[in-house]
């Protein structure tokens, strides 16, 4: 069985390989943080994803469609989870009521999406119904609470109901029993059709009553 002899070239050889492979070890050790120094990552509000033409929507306890937000462009963010909108529209769906749409420049959602904002020119707009005319409503700011049904402002508002308007320093609009509430110096003008419309039917007869009638004056 034949030795191969090891000469002293290749042995220097192996020596300096070996060397540079623990040189570059050692550099990366000391160039990588240790465990220690690692800072945890602090989420930024910069865009993690955006979207075109967006469609979200918003169910009831029941499954049926409750809201649904369209936007041209949005712009979702890291740190708040909130989401930026350009041209959003929420619409609102109430069964065997109008539909009630609001729509703005630019809007906000919030985390969980139950906060809608809409900004600059805002519009609101309930639908007519059987006995109500179309309700519009004018601010620069609009916020849609979903869970509860609301729409209000702490902006200035015009309200257009039919050939009625109103003025107000704010707006409250429960979409659940279609009240609406202005806020602050209220002023504007209501037709007398509008009055008409509100004013209480007369009380009815007690059941078994016997009907009156008017008479005359009797002649002697």
């Amino acid at each position: 069985m034949a030795i191969q002899r090891v000469s002293p070239a290749s042995l220097i050889a192996i020596a300096l390989l070996a060397c540079l492979a623990a040189g570059t070890y050692w550099l990366v050790q000391r160039t990588l943080p240790s465990g220690a120094d690692r800072t945890p990552y602090v989420k930024q509000h910069i865009p993690d994803y955006y979207a075109d033409d967006m469609v979200i929507s918003m169910l009831s306890a029941s499954g049926q469609t409750q809201y649904r937000v369209n936007a041209v462009h949005m712009t979702h963010f890291e740190d708040d989870q909130t989401t930026a909108m350009t041209l959003p529209a929420v619409r609102a769906f109430t069964p065997e009521q109008p539909e009630v749409t609001a729509t703005g420049k630019r809007g906000t959602l919030n985390a969980d999406m139950s906060v809608v904002d809409l900004y600059d020119d805002a519009v609101v707009v309930r639908q007519p119904g059987p006995r109500d005319p179309e309700m519009r409503a004018l601010s620069e700011h609009f916020q849609v609470l979903v869970n509860e049904d609301i729409v209000r402002t702490e902006k200035p508002v015009q309200l257009y109901r039919g050939a009625s308007v109103m003025y107000g320093d704010g707006m409250i609009f429960n979409n659940i029993t279609r009240a609406v509430q202005l806020l602050g110096n209220v002023h504007g003008t209501i037709q007398p059709a509008e009055l008409s419309n509100k004013r209480p039917a007369p009380p009815a007869a007690a059941p078994g009553a016997a009907p009156q009638t008017k008479q005359g004056p009797k002649t002697p």
